[in-house]
């Protein structure tokens, strides 16, 4: 019932919820680690909002680049009949991996406007606590909410069959 009523059934589901998941993201987890990065001030929120908008479009390609390598990922980890909050957590999880692989680099790159070695000789301090910001945001915020929304719209549509 969870799969059916709280995923996307069709392109344009699917699309309102990779952008409720996508704008939530950045606009939570970009500041987040660039404050971390640089420390918390007003200077570095004022910075981080200029170029949130570059962030989110690499992030919608990144989104749809990896969309099928987690799900085969999600699907060689969880069996078919695992419940249903099984298979989202792993599908976070592995959606979560592959794209902080990409914007721990991209967006070190995007944030600092300009290309270097610095994001790839610094990923492995950089990448852990990146994965770890990106998947709490994710799995208790973004995710959740985008679903709760489709939850919502499934519930009306199929209220208006019935009557």
């Amino acid at each position: 019932m969870d799969f059916h009523m709280r995923l996307p059934r069709n392109k344009r589901e699917f699309t309102l919820f990779i952008a409720i998941v996508s704008v939530l993201s950045v606009n939570i987890i970009a500041p987040l680690i660039t404050c971390f990065e640089l420390g918390f001030s007003l200077n570095v929120w004022a910075d981080v909002l200029r170029i949130i908008p570059f962030v989110w479009l690499s992030v919608i390609a990144l989104v749809l680049l990896t969309y099928k390598p987690a799900e085969w990922l999600t699907d060689k980890i969880v069996a078919k009949d695992d419940s249903f909050r099984a298979h989202i957590t792993i599908n976070i999880l592995c959606t979560v991996l592959l794209m902080s692989v990409f914007l721990t680099v991209i967006g070190t790159w995007i944030g600092g406007r300009r290309i270097s070695m610095e994001p790839i000789q610094l990923f492995f301090y950089k990448w852990p606590r990146n994965f770890a910001i990106s998947f709490a945001v994710e799995a208790l915020f973004a995710q959740p909410i985008a679903r709760t929304v489709l939850y919502v719209i499934h519930s009306r549509m199929d209220a208006l069959k019935q009557d």
